[in-house]
């Protein structure tokens, strides 16, 4: 599995997902009998997730790598590998 998710999309996922599972907690525990608020926790967990070990399964489908190689510096983040481009 080749890492796909920069730094600071790695830092921001986590952040992100953090504060959703206590916005998720907070709401479990003010109402446990919602269903709702699972489906939110497994939400923000795999962004936590994705964080953490820096690959997102969405991005590789859609071929996009947002990490800066370190063997190449010149290269932009945010690009699509594989954009077809008109030539004419």
């Amino acid at each position: 599995m080749r890492k796909n998710v920069g730094t600071i999309d790695a830092m921001i996922r986590i952040v992100i997902g953090l504060a959703g599972l206590a916005w998720v907690t907070a709401r479990i525990v003010r109402k446990p009998q919602n269903i709702s608020p699972i489906m939110w926790a497994v939400l923000f967990a795999m962004k936590v997730a994705e964080g953490i070990v820096r690959y997102c399964p969405m991005l590789a489908v859609l071929q996009i790598d947002t990490r800066i190689d370190s063997y190449n510096p010149g290269k932009k983040p945010y690009r699509i590998a594989r954009y077809a481009r008109n030539r004419s």
